[in-house]
Protein backbone atom coordinates (compact mmCIF):
# COMPACT_ATOMS: atom_id res chain seq x y z
CA UNK A 1 0.00 0.00 0.00
CA UNK A 2 1.19 3.32 -1.13
CA UNK A 3 1.64 6.19 1.91
CA UNK A 4 0.51 9.28 1.22
CA UNK A 5 3.29 11.67 2.11
CA UNK A 6 3.84 15.61 1.98
CA UNK A 7 6.72 18.14 2.03
CA UNK A 8 8.44 19.60 4.65
CA UNK A 9 10.19 23.23 4.35
CA UNK A 10 12.76 22.15 3.12
CA UNK A 11 11.20 19.89 0.55
CA UNK A 12 11.62 16.55 2.24
CA UNK A 13 8.65 13.84 2.06
CA UNK A 14 7.15 13.38 5.25
CA UNK A 15 4.89 10.58 5.99
CA UNK A 16 1.24 12.20 7.16
CA UNK A 17 -0.25 10.45 9.82
CA UNK A 18 -3.69 8.68 9.60
CA UNK A 19 -6.51 10.28 11.51
CA UNK A 20 -8.23 6.95 12.28
CA UNK A 21 -8.90 7.02 15.80
CA UNK A 22 -7.54 3.69 17.43
CA UNK A 23 -7.50 2.34 20.82
CA UNK A 24 -5.52 -0.43 22.57
CA UNK A 25 -6.57 -2.54 25.48
CA UNK A 26 -3.70 -3.82 27.65
CA UNK A 27 -0.16 -2.71 28.96
CA UNK A 28 1.88 -6.18 28.44
CA UNK A 29 4.43 -6.81 25.86
CA UNK A 30 2.51 -7.34 22.71
CA UNK A 31 0.18 -4.60 23.95
CA UNK A 32 3.29 -2.16 23.74
CA UNK A 33 4.47 -3.74 20.48
CA UNK A 34 1.04 -2.78 19.14
CA UNK A 35 1.52 0.45 20.25
CA UNK A 36 4.78 1.05 19.03
CA UNK A 37 3.38 0.12 15.44
CA UNK A 38 0.63 2.02 15.60
CA UNK A 39 2.32 5.51 16.83
CA UNK A 40 4.47 4.86 13.73
CA UNK A 41 1.42 5.75 11.62
CA UNK A 42 -1.55 7.35 13.91
CA UNK A 43 -1.69 11.14 15.34
CA UNK A 44 -2.35 9.46 18.62
CA UNK A 45 -3.40 6.41 20.16
CA UNK A 46 -5.87 5.82 22.84
CA UNK A 47 -3.55 3.37 25.17
CA UNK A 48 -6.21 1.66 28.21
CA UNK A 49 -3.04 0.27 30.57
CA UNK A 50 -3.98 -1.96 33.63
CA UNK A 51 -3.78 0.80 36.57
CA UNK A 52 -2.66 4.32 37.64
CA UNK A 53 1.09 3.15 38.36
CA UNK A 54 1.48 2.44 34.77
CA UNK A 55 -0.75 5.05 33.45
CA UNK A 56 1.73 7.19 35.92
CA UNK A 57 5.16 5.85 34.88
CA UNK A 58 4.82 6.17 31.09
CA UNK A 59 3.70 9.09 31.56
CA UNK A 60 7.09 10.43 34.15
CA UNK A 61 9.40 8.25 31.32
CA UNK A 62 7.76 7.71 28.10
CA UNK A 63 8.07 3.76 28.27
CA UNK A 64 6.49 0.76 29.93
CA UNK A 65 8.00 0.04 33.13
CA UNK A 66 7.68 -3.59 32.79
CA UNK A 67 7.54 -4.59 29.61
CA UNK A 68 9.56 -3.80 26.39
CA UNK A 69 11.08 -1.01 28.62
CA UNK A 70 13.39 0.01 26.23
CA UNK A 71 10.80 0.99 23.64
CA UNK A 72 10.29 5.14 24.12
CA UNK A 73 6.91 6.84 22.85
CA UNK A 74 6.42 10.54 22.24
CA UNK A 75 3.75 11.31 25.32
CA UNK A 76 2.28 13.49 22.31
CA UNK A 77 1.01 10.35 20.47
CA UNK A 78 -0.58 9.03 23.41
CA UNK A 79 -3.72 9.37 25.16
CA UNK A 80 -3.05 7.16 28.70
CA UNK A 81 -6.22 6.20 30.58
CA UNK A 82 -6.85 3.08 33.30
CA UNK A 83 -10.11 3.87 31.94
CA UNK A 84 -11.82 1.39 29.09
CA UNK A 85 -15.11 3.31 28.35
CA UNK A 86 -12.86 6.69 27.95
CA UNK A 87 -10.61 4.38 25.43
CA UNK A 88 -13.42 2.93 23.75
CA UNK A 89 -15.48 6.23 23.20
CA UNK A 90 -12.93 8.21 21.70
CA UNK A 91 -11.93 5.45 19.11
CA UNK A 92 -13.21 3.85 15.95
CA UNK A 93 -11.23 0.78 16.35
CA UNK A 94 -10.21 -1.01 19.37
CA UNK A 95 -7.44 -3.11 19.65
CA UNK A 96 -7.52 -6.24 22.51
CA UNK A 97 -4.30 -7.18 23.88
CA UNK A 98 -5.15 -7.86 27.14
CA UNK A 99 -4.03 -11.83 28.24
CA UNK A 100 -7.36 -13.81 27.90
CA UNK A 101 -7.64 -14.53 31.00
CA UNK A 102 -8.29 -10.57 32.25
CA UNK A 103 -10.32 -10.22 28.78
CA UNK A 104 -13.95 -10.56 30.43
CA UNK A 105 -13.05 -8.56 33.76
CA UNK A 106 -12.34 -5.47 30.99
CA UNK A 107 -14.79 -6.22 28.96
CA UNK A 108 -17.94 -6.41 31.79
CA UNK A 109 -16.68 -2.80 32.76
CA UNK A 110 -18.20 -1.80 28.92
CA UNK A 111 -20.94 0.83 29.11
CA UNK A 112 -20.28 3.01 26.36
CA UNK A 113 -22.18 2.43 22.90
CA UNK A 114 -19.57 0.52 20.66
CA UNK A 115 -22.22 -0.90 18.41
CA UNK A 116 -19.85 1.08 15.23
CA UNK A 117 -16.58 -0.12 16.73
CA UNK A 118 -14.39 -2.42 15.38
CA UNK A 119 -12.72 -4.29 17.26
CA UNK A 120 -9.34 -6.58 16.94
CA UNK A 121 -7.95 -9.14 19.17
CA UNK A 122 -4.65 -9.48 19.28
CA UNK A 123 -5.81 -12.41 21.98
CA UNK A 124 -4.02 -15.67 21.56
CA UNK A 125 -6.14 -17.54 24.13
CA UNK A 126 -9.23 -18.89 25.52
CA UNK A 127 -11.74 -16.59 27.35
CA UNK A 128 -12.34 -18.69 30.35
CA UNK A 129 -15.61 -17.34 31.14
CA UNK A 130 -17.16 -18.09 27.93
CA UNK A 131 -14.51 -21.08 27.37
CA UNK A 132 -14.29 -19.98 23.80
CA UNK A 133 -12.27 -17.88 21.44
CA UNK A 134 -11.94 -14.19 21.38
CA UNK A 135 -14.60 -13.89 18.31
CA UNK A 136 -17.21 -15.99 19.54
CA UNK A 137 -17.12 -14.28 22.77
CA UNK A 138 -17.63 -10.61 21.40
CA UNK A 139 -20.32 -11.89 18.94
CA UNK A 140 -22.13 -13.83 21.55
CA UNK A 141 -21.94 -11.69 24.86
CA UNK A 142 -21.44 -8.27 22.90
CA UNK A 143 -23.42 -8.53 19.91
CA UNK A 144 -20.44 -7.80 17.81
CA UNK A 145 -20.40 -9.54 14.54
CA UNK A 146 -17.93 -10.78 12.00
CA UNK A 147 -17.84 -7.92 10.48
CA UNK A 148 -17.02 -5.93 13.09
CA UNK A 149 -14.30 -7.72 14.08
CA UNK A 150 -10.54 -8.87 12.80
CA UNK A 151 -7.91 -10.94 14.30
CA UNK A 152 -4.28 -10.61 14.72
CA UNK A 153 -1.95 -13.39 14.06
CA UNK A 154 1.54 -13.66 13.46
CA UNK A 155 4.37 -14.64 13.28
CA UNK A 156 5.41 -11.52 15.02
CA UNK A 157 7.25 -11.60 18.77
CA UNK A 158 7.39 -8.07 20.72
CA UNK A 159 10.48 -8.23 21.89
CA UNK A 160 11.45 -8.14 18.32
CA UNK A 161 8.93 -5.84 17.12
CA UNK A 162 10.44 -3.49 19.94
CA UNK A 163 14.27 -3.45 18.27
CA UNK A 164 11.77 -2.93 14.92
CA UNK A 165 13.35 -6.01 13.30
CA UNK A 166 11.13 -6.82 10.28
CA UNK A 167 8.16 -8.44 11.20
CA UNK A 168 5.13 -9.99 9.32
CA UNK A 169 1.64 -9.66 10.34
CA UNK A 170 -1.68 -11.47 9.24
CA UNK A 171 -4.89 -9.92 9.69
CA UNK A 172 -7.94 -11.50 9.28
CA UNK A 173 -10.94 -9.45 7.98
CA UNK A 174 -13.88 -10.31 6.25
CA UNK A 175 -14.88 -6.85 5.13
CA UNK A 176 -12.38 -5.16 2.63
CA UNK A 177 -12.89 -1.46 3.89
CA UNK A 178 -11.82 -2.70 7.77
CA UNK A 179 -8.68 -4.76 5.97
CA UNK A 180 -7.57 -1.36 4.17
CA UNK A 181 -8.07 0.77 7.30
CA UNK A 182 -5.97 -1.83 9.36
CA UNK A 183 -2.85 -1.81 6.71
CA UNK A 184 -3.35 1.61 7.26
CA UNK A 185 -2.38 1.76 10.54
CA UNK A 186 -0.01 -1.01 11.33
CA UNK A 187 2.42 -1.35 7.73
CA UNK A 188 5.88 0.51 8.40
CA UNK A 189 9.49 0.10 7.41
CA UNK A 190 9.48 -2.86 9.92
CA UNK A 191 5.76 -4.46 9.85
CA UNK A 192 4.58 -5.94 6.89
CA UNK A 193 0.61 -6.55 6.85
CA UNK A 194 -0.38 -10.03 5.00
CA UNK A 195 -4.38 -9.97 4.52
CA UNK A 196 -6.70 -12.72 5.68
CA UNK A 197 -10.65 -13.31 5.48
CA UNK A 198 -9.81 -16.51 7.76
CA UNK A 199 -11.11 -15.28 11.42
CA UNK A 200 -11.74 -18.39 13.30
CA UNK A 201 -8.83 -20.34 11.51
CA UNK A 202 -6.12 -17.37 12.29
CA UNK A 203 -7.74 -17.28 16.11
CA UNK A 204 -7.48 -20.93 16.60
CA UNK A 205 -4.37 -21.10 15.01
CA UNK A 206 -2.77 -18.91 17.02
CA UNK A 207 -4.14 -20.40 19.95
CA UNK A 208 -2.62 -24.07 19.23
CA UNK A 209 0.81 -23.16 18.37
CA UNK A 210 0.93 -22.06 21.58
CA UNK A 211 0.56 -25.47 22.99
CA UNK A 212 2.22 -26.93 20.40
CA UNK A 213 5.12 -24.29 21.63
CA UNK A 214 4.91 -25.74 25.30
CA UNK A 215 5.57 -29.12 24.10
CA UNK A 216 8.66 -28.13 21.87
CA UNK A 217 10.14 -26.66 25.07
CA UNK A 218 9.13 -29.83 27.40
CA UNK A 219 11.14 -31.53 24.59
CA UNK A 220 14.04 -29.38 25.00
CA UNK A 221 14.02 -29.32 28.43
CA UNK A 222 13.65 -33.46 28.55
CA UNK A 223 16.64 -33.48 26.15
CA UNK A 224 15.47 -34.49 23.01
CA UNK A 225 17.51 -32.55 19.97
CA UNK A 226 16.89 -30.88 17.39
CA UNK A 227 15.92 -33.76 14.68
CA UNK A 228 13.58 -34.57 17.32
CA UNK A 229 12.01 -31.36 17.29
CA UNK A 230 11.56 -30.95 14.11
CA UNK A 231 9.64 -33.98 13.31
CA UNK A 232 7.69 -32.76 16.31
CA UNK A 233 6.91 -29.28 14.68
CA UNK A 234 5.85 -31.16 11.31
CA UNK A 235 3.53 -33.52 12.98
CA UNK A 236 2.16 -30.60 15.23
CA UNK A 237 0.97 -28.79 11.58
CA UNK A 238 -0.99 -31.64 10.75
CA UNK A 239 -2.17 -31.99 13.44
CA UNK A 240 -3.24 -28.11 13.20
CA UNK A 241 -4.32 -28.53 9.87
CA UNK A 242 -6.93 -31.40 11.12
CA UNK A 243 -8.43 -30.05 14.00
CA UNK A 244 -8.83 -26.30 11.86
CA UNK A 245 -10.79 -28.51 9.24
CA UNK A 246 -12.89 -29.89 11.56
CA UNK A 247 -13.61 -27.05 13.60
CA UNK A 248 -14.28 -24.35 10.86
CA UNK A 249 -14.22 -25.48 7.23
CA UNK A 250 -11.96 -22.57 4.94
CA UNK A 251 -10.07 -21.82 2.04
CA UNK A 252 -6.81 -22.27 3.95
CA UNK A 253 -2.95 -23.15 3.49
CA UNK A 254 -1.30 -23.87 6.54
CA UNK A 255 1.74 -23.62 5.33
CA UNK A 256 1.33 -19.91 5.10
CA UNK A 257 3.00 -17.80 7.75
CA UNK A 258 0.10 -17.42 10.05
CA UNK A 259 0.15 -20.84 10.89
CA UNK A 260 3.03 -22.14 10.05
CA UNK A 261 5.19 -19.52 10.53
CA UNK A 262 3.77 -18.52 13.48
CA UNK A 263 3.88 -21.90 14.95
CA UNK A 264 7.96 -22.20 14.00
CA UNK A 265 8.42 -18.97 15.65
CA UNK A 266 6.70 -19.81 18.77
CA UNK A 267 8.25 -23.54 19.03
CA UNK A 268 11.58 -22.38 18.51
CA UNK A 269 12.34 -18.68 19.37
CA UNK A 270 14.09 -17.87 23.13
CA UNK A 271 11.53 -15.64 23.22
CA UNK A 272 8.48 -17.68 23.69
CA UNK A 273 6.81 -17.82 26.33
CA UNK A 274 5.22 -21.26 25.77
CA UNK A 275 8.22 -22.51 24.81
CA UNK A 276 10.32 -21.24 28.15
CA UNK A 277 7.34 -23.00 29.97
CA UNK A 278 7.67 -26.19 28.90
CA UNK A 279 11.31 -26.08 28.65
CA UNK A 280 10.72 -26.30 32.84
CA UNK A 281 8.79 -28.44 32.96
CA UNK A 282 10.61 -30.72 31.07
CA UNK A 283 13.75 -29.84 33.18
CA UNK A 284 11.88 -31.15 36.46
CA UNK A 285 9.79 -27.96 37.60
CA UNK A 286 6.36 -28.62 38.79
CA UNK A 287 3.64 -27.26 36.16
CA UNK A 288 2.63 -24.35 39.56
CA UNK A 289 6.24 -24.07 39.98
CA UNK A 290 7.10 -22.86 36.43
CA UNK A 291 4.31 -21.00 36.02
CA UNK A 292 4.82 -19.20 39.01
CA UNK A 293 8.46 -18.49 38.18
CA UNK A 294 7.36 -16.30 35.32
CA UNK A 295 6.45 -12.78 34.21
CA UNK A 296 4.42 -12.86 31.66
CA UNK A 297 0.85 -15.37 31.21
CA UNK A 298 2.13 -18.17 28.75
CA UNK A 299 -1.63 -18.22 26.88
CA UNK A 300 -1.05 -22.22 25.92
CA UNK A 301 -1.43 -23.53 29.48
CA UNK A 302 -4.91 -22.01 30.02
CA UNK A 303 -5.79 -22.79 26.28
CA UNK A 304 -5.06 -26.70 26.82
CA UNK A 305 -7.78 -28.10 28.77
CA UNK A 306 -10.42 -26.30 26.76
CA UNK A 307 -8.64 -27.09 22.96
CA UNK A 308 -8.59 -30.75 24.78
CA UNK A 309 -11.85 -30.76 25.61
CA UNK A 310 -13.19 -29.70 21.93
CA UNK A 311 -11.13 -32.43 20.16
CA UNK A 312 -12.53 -35.05 22.38
CA UNK A 313 -16.23 -33.36 21.55
CA UNK A 314 -15.40 -33.55 18.00
CA UNK A 315 -13.87 -36.76 18.06
CA UNK A 316 -10.57 -35.61 16.05
CA UNK A 317 -7.34 -37.28 17.02
CA UNK A 318 -4.88 -34.76 18.81
CA UNK A 319 -1.69 -36.98 19.76
CA UNK A 320 0.53 -34.09 20.61
CA UNK A 321 -2.37 -31.80 22.35
CA UNK A 322 -3.63 -35.18 24.19
CA UNK A 323 -0.14 -35.38 25.90
CA UNK A 324 0.38 -31.44 26.90
CA UNK A 325 -3.06 -32.36 28.25
CA UNK A 326 -1.78 -34.96 30.46
CA UNK A 327 1.31 -33.67 31.57
CA UNK A 328 -0.06 -30.07 32.31
CA UNK A 329 -3.55 -31.29 34.10
CA UNK A 330 -3.15 -34.74 34.42
CA UNK A 331 0.35 -34.75 36.36
CA UNK A 332 1.83 -37.39 34.61
CA UNK A 333 5.54 -37.59 33.93
CA UNK A 334 6.81 -35.23 30.86
CA UNK A 335 9.17 -38.05 30.51
CA UNK A 336 7.07 -40.99 30.14
CA UNK A 337 4.29 -38.89 27.97
CA UNK A 338 6.99 -38.02 25.42
CA UNK A 339 8.24 -41.47 25.51
CA UNK A 340 4.72 -42.65 24.12
CA UNK A 341 4.29 -39.94 21.69
CA UNK A 342 7.81 -41.10 19.89
CA UNK A 343 5.97 -43.98 18.46
CA UNK A 344 2.97 -41.89 17.43
CA UNK A 345 4.85 -39.12 15.12
CA UNK A 346 6.41 -39.81 11.58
Amino acid sequence: MIKKTTKDKKGTAKKVKSEIKVGVLGSGSFATAIVKMLVENCEVVNWCVRNEFVKGAIELRGHNPTYLTSVSFNLRSLNITTDINEMVAASDIVVLATPSIYLSDAMDRLTVDYRNKIFVSAIKGIVPKANDVVAHYLRNDFEIGFRNQAVIAGPCHAEEVGMERLSYLTIATVEEDVAKQLDQIFSSSFIKVNPSTDILGNEYSAILKNIYAIGAGIASGLGYGDNFIAVFVSNAIREMETFLEAIYEAPRDVNESAYLGDLLVTAYSLFSRNRNLGNLIGKGYTVKSAIQSMNMVAEGYYAAASVYATAKDKKIKTPIIDTIYNILYEEKSAENQFSKLTAKLN
